[in-house]
């Protein structure tokens, strides 16, 4: 039985603790805010107050972040998702104060220096660029296009004209607005003392508290087609809607796609690649959060057999209804054994134990096994009859 801690400080943060013997820490500081919060005007500004807190804070330079850490064997980084926001590191956890130290200086005191503002537009509007060149990460962000209105169905990274637009004034005051106690999360995955974190968690954090705002994406189903130079293959990915990631009916859907397209045994991979030659990768995923949730399968394919690819996709989910129990027994134990897998990696346990706090309990993290065992095949079965559906086909011009 997993060692974890949960408690709410009277500052307003949360902390979540697991206790792990092997000598490593991580450590992640999360903000409830992100892409979902933004307008159709400002979107990508949370993405960019994440790339701005690395720039410098009130006491420590950008190059001192990066060595404080690096220098002691750890590595940091951050994202922006949906509705997170978070800055995380990894460490011996021998140096856990630095750890938490440097979490909490990136979160609470970046110093938005002018001249680095202006310069990390050009940075950001880079890996835009870099996103819709590759149609591996292009092909994802269009689906969602087509699964939801803006400015919930835009890339979480905005676009170039709207990075352009953003202000250093209009960065800072939403960072002020958003950037509170009680919307925090500190979480720390690794050999270290529960009463300790909290300690520190509670003298780095002042108090400051917020309204804590609803977002509602709203759902559409479209396809696409575009063309585009420069390109050999074409892209195919097939999108639906899923469940919210606090809705138990979510694990009849993991069960699903580990049974569609999970790995080289699943029925799509056999089917696409390994009996036709249609494909050389065919995969999907779900993109779950406390507001929203979507599947997606894709596959990289010629444009004479994006049809056919669709086709068998279709048929596959509608012949859910006759899975049978070898088949959904097999994908309880490989969805188990794959979380048992994941779990090795601290950092990551970290990062789903945040978002399971996101959706109401992050006790739920340790209670997968248990909701996977308890899905019931008839359920599953029931996916059969998922009718919307998105398309986005990217072909060679």
């Amino acid at each position: 039985m997993k060692e974890f801690f949960k408690k709410k400080l009277k500052n307003g943060v949360t902390v979540l603790f697991e206790k792990r013997k092997l000598p490593v820490v991580s450590v992640s500081a999360s903000i409830r805010f992100g892409a979902a919060y933004e307008t159709e005007r400002n979107k990508g500004i949370s993405h960019f107050i994440e790339h701005l807190m690395f720039k410098g804070t009130k006491t420590r330079k950008q190059e001192e972040i990066a060595r404080e850490i690096e220098k002691k064997g750890g590595i940091l980084n951050a994202y922006t998702s949906e509705e997170v926001t978070s800055y995380w590191n990894k460490m011996p956890s021998r140096h856990l104060d630095s750890a938490i130290s440097i979490a909490s200086d990136l979160i609470l005191n970046p110093e938005f220096y002018p001249v680095e503002f202006e310069r990390e537009k050009k940075v950001i509007i880079e890996e835009i660029k870099m996103y819709h060149d590759n149609p591996l990460f292009y092909a994802p962000d269009r689906i969602k296009e087509l699964l939801y209105k803006k400015p919930f169905g835009m890339s979480v990274a905005g676009n170039e004209k709207i990075v352009r637009s953003i202000s250093r004034q209009e960065a800072v005051n939403l960072f002020h607005s958003f950037y509170t106690s009680d919307s925090m999360i500190v979480c720390v995955v690794g050999d270290a003392d529960f009463d300790n974190v909290c300690l520190m968690t509670e003298k780095l954090f002042p108090q400051t508290a917020r309204e804590i705002l609803r977002h509602n994406p709203v759902r559409i189903n479209e396809d696409a087609v575009e063309k585009r130079a420069g390109i050999d293959q074409s892209h195919f990915i097939l999108g639906f809607h899923a469940p919210f990631l606090g809705d138990t009916r979510r694990y009849d859907y993991e069960i699903a796609g580990c049974y569609l397209f999970e790995g080289m045994s699943s029925v799509l991979f056999q089917e696409i690649r390994e009996k036709r030659g249609l494909a050389y990768s065919v995969k999907g995923n779900f993109d779950l959060g406390v507001n929203y949730g979507h599947g997606t399968i894709y596959v990289g394919t010629t444009r004479e057999k994006i049809k056919k690819a669709r086709e068998i996709i279709l048929s596959e989910i509608k012949n859910l209804k006759k899975l049978k129990k070898k088949d959904f027994d097999e994908c309880k134990e490989q969805l188990i054994g794959l979380r048992k897998l994941a779990e090795e990696d601290s950092s990551n346990s970290m990062n789903v134990i945040v978002q399971e706090e996101l959706a109401g309990n992050a006790d739920e993290y340790y209670r997968y096994e248990e909701r996977i065992n308890s899905a019931r095949l008839e359920d599953v079965r029931k996916l059969a009859g998922i009718k919307n559906f998105s398309s986005f086909s990217l072909i060679p011009k």
